[in-house]
């Protein structure tokens, strides 16, 4: 059977529609469409990994060089919000200080990713605490 034959298979088109209908934002499907940093980084000096309550599950991969992430990279196994999320957060520390990255909050995330559905929050949640749990590790093992 060839898939992409199917007509039950969502179009880009069809995909965006049914996200904006839903309460995505244009950043926020861009995000999740485009997964601009989603990856692995074979020379991270960080790699944490966290599940959120939802089953999501996410991995940052950090590079850091004098106290400032030079480049930053998700894997994420999740929904559109989940991977949003994350792609949100990279852009938010992506040539930042270490101090700036722990300072970022959900706060900041929402705001990125202009709107997401309510119930999806939690996605917003669980990339914020992977990149903390990154840093904090980082900064502990350093000491």
């Amino acid at each position: 059977m060839n898939v992409k034959n199917n007509t039950e298979i969502l179009t880009d088109e069809s995909e965006q529609q049914m996200l904006l209908d839903t309460g995505y934002s244009e950043k926020a499907i861009f995000y999740y469409t485009q997964k601009p940093y989603m990856g692995i980084l074979p020379d991270a000096e960080r790699v944490s990994e966290m599940k959120g309550t939802c089953g999501d599950t996410m991995k940052i991969y950090l590079k850091i060089e004098q106290d400032i992430i030079k480049d930053a990279k998700y894997q994420v196994l999740g929904c559109p919000g989940a991977v949003a999320s994350a792609m949100a957060v990279v852009d938010l520390i992506k040539g930042k200080s270490i101090s700036h990255a722990l300072s970022i909050d959900d706060g900041d995330v929402f705001k990125t990713l202009v709107d997401i559905p309510a119930q999806k929050h939690h996605c917003i949640q669980l990339a914020v605490k992977t990149l903390h749990k990154a840093l904090t590790d980082w900064e502990r093992e350093r000491t």
